[in-house]
């Protein structure tokens, strides 16, 4: 009797046994089932990854705010080989910071002194007096300069019949790239002013506040540096300006004559010195390049808002992608010109601490 009632209640509860099977498998508690602690508690916020030019967020605000701005396209690609550089240096100081180095703050504080200088340079820090130094737009004949001291010997040097026309155009990329450094200059000697005037009304635990007198203190050393330089220069435009271009002069690109001036003065062996020349001879060549470039994609700009205005679809078709891929090259080789510069300076300057 019991057993009957057994096989009839099983009868009953097959249609549902079939039903569970052909509706499965079940989830696995915790694995996402509908009632899971996964379903029903709100997940932790992940990071968004930037999306743009860059992988840090304030550094693609920065490039669109640029564009915006209407600056031209050589100007544009400046400022994108600056920020690549920018870039870097946050992502290398970040993972010094995750080794538990610079606690003193130094390389952070010089992080953003840089953007200072990159801010101040293209007018994204809402002035109107930009670093202007392209040399494509500010040519020879546009004759004026800031400081009047660099305009007279400008003057003179023009009307003093010794350079050619070649050699006026490298004497004048020469007085706007001391123009730059000196402004640059003022730039960081502003920041830290500013900072010394913080330094001033913050009160510090007396263990910390050593830290932030010998930052700087550093600093002031980085504008001596920087002042001896613009001193050094001046002394050479005066001299050049005077005299002429002599057949000793090792090179042309005014960059390049300042490294090889810092490396002569640098404790670098003869050998070192030798090898030191035939790298910055290599970087002198990319700087080349990339000029030709720059100029190239000028051009290039100013053929499409002609052929815009004027020429069919397909012809402007063919404008645009010629102008994107000058755009693109001129943008790489602007960022591995400034890496270069940044690690000869670098080299440079790990010799003349171990002079001292």
């Amino acid at each position: 009797m019991a057993l009957r009632r057994v096989r009839a209640a099983l009868r009953e509860l097959r249609p549902l046994l079939l039903l569970l099977l052909l509706l499965g498998p079940w989830p696995a508690a915790g694995h996402g089932g509908k009632y899971s602690r996964e379903k029903n508690e709100p997940a932790p916020p992940s990071k968004r990854e930037p999306t743009g030019e860059f992988r840090i967020e304030k550094l693609n605000q920065l490039w669109e705010k640029a564009q915006r701005l209407n600056l031209s396209p050589v100007r544009l690609s400046e400022l994108h080989a600056d920020l690549k550089i920018q870039e870097r240096d946050e992502f290398k100081w970040k993972k010094m910071k995750s080794e538990g180095l610079d606690e003193d703050g130094e390389k952070e504080a010089k992080l953003r002194r840089s953007l200072s200088v990159i801010l101040a340079k293209y007018g994204l820090d809402g002035r109107k007096d930009t670093l202007s130094t392209n040399f494509l737009n500010h040519g020879p004949e546009d004759d004026s300069l800031e400081d009047p001291r660099l305009e007279k010997l400008w003057h003179r040097a023009r009307a003093s019949g010794k350079f050619s026309s070649e050699e006026l155009d490298k004497l004048w990329r020469e007085f706007l790239h001391h123009q730059e450094k000196v402004r640059e200059y003022n730039i960081l000697l502003e920041t830290l002013s500013r900072a010394e005037e913080v330094h001033e009304n913050v009160i510090s635990p007396v263990d910390m506040s050593h830290v932030a007198e010998d930052a700087l203190r550093s600093r002031h050393s980085e504008l001596k540096d920087r002042l001896r330089d613009i001193s050094q220069g001046l002394d050479r435009l005066q001299r050049v300006s005077h005299q002429g271009y002599g057949t000793e002069a090792e090179f042309a690109e005014p960059r390049v004559m300042d490294l090889w001036d810092l490396a002569r003065a640098a404790n670098f062996t003869q050998k070192e010195l030798e090898s030191f020349k035939e790298e910055l001879k290599h970087f002198e060549a990319k700087i080349e390049k990339h000029n030709h470039y720059q100029k190239q994609l000028e051009i290039s700009h100013q053929k499409l808002k002609h052929v815009e205005s004027f020429g069919d679809q397909e012809h402007i078709s063919r404008n645009k992608e010629r102008y994107a891929l000058l755009e693109e090259k001129t943008k790489e080789l602007g960022y591995k010109v400034k890496k270069h510069l940044q690690d000869l300076s670098s080299r440079i300057s790990r010799a003349r601490h171990n002079e001292l």
